[in-house]
């Protein structure tokens, strides 16, 4: 079917998965790559609702779930738009464009949101993409894809994954990591997040802010999810060995797996000064709702993950500008800063406290890594002694 017949039931041109209505042609019912009938063990009878049964699966997790949405919905907005067809009809061959497409999609107008902040769901100008995939997504999209495929085949929804017949590449060696900030240039967002304006209550409460946030990310090594998905209730002491009280901040993650995070002298005080401002008492309660981050204004409630990361690019943005100022000596570092996202933050912590010589063992289990190589089912740590090193070799340095 040629793409200027295709014909959307939707408000605007292009639109979330969740707000797509298709003609009987487009949905899947009839899709060539169907399973016969009688053999599905799933209600679905066309795409959307296949998709919405594979997502429901993800739903207790928000990032997975958003992640898996964003995927699927790209892919049978392509198929229905561009290829014009269901995508319960999707080839081999058309996953091959596929990939073609997301690493340039085309045309923009269409396909890609207009520059600056990401427009929400509901938002007309709200697009699939942000820009061309780089070759790390790309590959996180196939594998998202597959897993979907495979699922729907299982279930008896599709007679067969168009991606088995993918290359499958042999695994190599995982990459150096370099997106991380260099103790200089960690060193000066902590003088930009120092030079900011505490002149109005609102100046100060923004401040506290935003050095709590570049507090938890840098000692803790956590992730944005988990900045915004936990709360300060998470917070608790015990005593070690040798009868020191030493807290710890227990932190719920990827895969909604637990793990428990030195918090160090350092790092609580920058807690009760952020609560302080914030009109709560010095240390929290084991039961307390309190998001780790709040937004200005007294309300209790998580800040989005957009919010957060548009606090982290203003403080990169603005060291960049003091670097440019210093004329083409800092043009470099300038241009880093602007690449670098929140989770910067998290490879910065990873690599200052491996650069201590702290014991990557310790290192793994701060961070939530899952190993260290193929033996690291035979390690173990104490965790007195993981404490004891973060608070010696890894430090905030307000």
């Amino acid at each position: 079917m040629p793409e200027s017949s295709v014909t959307l039931e939707i408000a605007r041109p292009l639109a979330p998965i969740d707000q797509l209505r298709l003609p009987p042609e487009l949905d899947g019912s009839h899709g060539s790559n169907r399973a016969q009938a009688g053999s599905t063990v799933i209600a679905a009878q066309n795409d959307l609702q296949a998709i919405a049964v594979w997502l429901a699966r993800f739903a207790d997790t928000k990032t997975t779930f958003d992640n898996y949405r964003k995927e699927a919905e790209r892919l049978l907005l392509w198929a229905v738009v561009q290829q014009g067809k269901p995508l319960s009809s999707i080839t081999h061959e058309d996953l091959l464009a596929y990939q073609r497409f997301i690493a340039d999609p085309q045309p923009a107008i269409r396909w890609v949101f207009p520059g600056g902040r990401k427009p929400g769901r509901n938002d007309p100008s709200w697009r699939p993409f942000a820009g061309p995939l780089s070759s790390s997504s790309q590959r996180q999209s196939m594998v998202i894809l597959n897993v979907m495929f495979s699922w729907l085949v299982n279930a008896g929804y599709l007679a067969g994954n168009p991606l088995a017949l993918s290359r499958q590449r042999a695994r190599k060696a995982k990459p150096r990591i370099t997106r991380f900030l260099e103790t200089e240039l960690w060193q000066e967002v902590r003088a930009t997040i120092e030079a900011m304006p505490r002149e109005t209550d609102r100046e100060r409460v923004h401040y506290f802010r935003v050095r709590w946030l570049f507090s938890l990310f840098y000692a803790c090594g956590v992730r944005i999810s988990e900045v915004i998905g936990n709360t300060m209730g998470g917070f608790f002491c015990r005593r070690d060995k040798e009868g020191e009280e030493r807290w710890w901040l227990e932190i719920t993650g990827k895969g909604d797996k637990t793990r428990i995070i030195p918090a160090t002298n350092e790092l609580m005080v920058e807690l009760a000064r952020y609560r302080r401002e914030n009109g709560l008492s010095v240390f929290p309660d084991p039961s307390e709702e309190t998001p780790l981050l709040l937004p200005i204004g007294g309300k209790h409630r998580p800040l989005t993950r957009a919010a957060v990361h548009a606090i982290v690019k203003e403080v990169f943005r603005r060291t960049a500008g003091r670097y440019r100022q210093q004329g083409d000596g800092g043009q470099h570092r300038a241009d880093r800063l602007e690449q670098a996202s929140a989770h910067w933050l998290r490879h910065t912590a990873g690599s200052h406290m491996a650069d201590q010589s702290m014991d990557l063992r310790h290192v793994r289990d701060n961070l939530g890594h899952e190993s260290l190589s193929t033996t690291s089912g035979y390690l173990h740590t104490a965790d007195d002694a993981r404490h004891r090193e973060t608070e010696e070799k890894h430090r905030i340095g307000w």
